[in-house]
């Protein structure tokens, strides 16, 4: 047997076996979180040098403010029932992600990059949920929105139009 035919049999093997080990849904969901960087905002302490890691995705008091539009600042995404998404359906969060539309019918800044997530599968939508979803819930009630003619009463960061 030479070198070829023995690497092209090892790699039609790994090619069959598949996964070593089964994924949960939620190990899926906290690895798209991860590399659709939801925590990059949505973390507590994101964008200063100090994130806390310890309560994932529990929303920033750092926000965005958008000429024209206002400033806004990445909500708790943990299931907490007062100041999360613990009373929204997976529906909800779906449509949120995807869509950008809140329950609410409020419509997400563009900071939330809902247009490119709009193209997430079906399945990996319900793993994001799944994860969610178990994540621990944290009461942490994140500042505004708040109109272009109202002044923010937290920090946050501007974009501005050249002129």
């Amino acid at each position: 047997m030479n070198l070829r035919n023995l690497t092209a049999g090892a790699a039609a093997l790994l090619l069959l076996a598949g996964p070593a080990a089964a994924e949960s849904l939620v190990e899926r969901g906290q690895y798209l979180a991860n590399i659709m960087d939801c925590g990059g905002c949505h973390n507590t302490g994101a964008f200063t040098p100090a994130p806390n890691l310890e309560t994932p995705l529990a929303g920033s008091a750092i926000g965005f403010q958008i000429p024209g539009m206002g400033t806004f600042y990445p909500p708790n995404l943990t299931p907490d029932a007062a100041t999360g998404l613990g009373k929204w359906s997976d529906d909800e969060i779906i449509a949120a992600i995807t869509t950008g539309m809140r329950p609410d019918g409020r419509q997400l800044a563009p900071a939330m990059p809902w247009m490119s997530y709009g193209h997430i599968n079906a399945d990996d939508a319900q793993a994001l949920v799944a994860y969610l979803r178990a994540l621990k819930p944290v009461e942490h009630k994140v500042p505004g929105p708040f109109p272009a003619a109202a002044k923010p009463d937290a920090p946050f960061m501007a974009v501005t139009v050249a002129q």
